[in-house]
């Protein structure tokens, strides 16, 4: 699924840049995809998926330092024990929060 929106995007911004169209075919192309972005189901959509891949990572992040434990260096454990204290929920563009 990830590599078919990687794909839908790069074809998207290759059109974007390589077309012929001019500003108005831009402008209509962006006008389209905010409109997209803003739609009621897309939004929970994507506040569902970054919720679902939170929580995986939070547990991915649990089971590495059970099976890493103490074998990291320590300026990478404090590295990552800091980015963890740092994350705070705060709101984005999308007026969707994020942890």
């Amino acid at each position: 699924m990830r590599y078919r929106l990687t794909f839908a995007a790069g074809l998207a911004v290759g059109y974007v840049f390589g077309t012929r169209a001019g500003r108005e075919r831009y402008e209509r192309l962006r006008q389209t995809a905010q409109r997209v972005a803003e739609n009621p189901a897309v939004r929970n959509a994507t506040e569902s998926a970054a919720q679902t891949s939170r929580e995986a990572a939070s547990k991915a992040a649990g089971i590495v330092t059970e099976k890493v434990g103490n074998r990291l260096p320590e300026s990478v454990a404090e590295r990552v024990r800091s980015l963890r204290d740092h994350r705070t929920p705060v709101d984005d563009d999308w007026g969707t929060s994020r942890a």
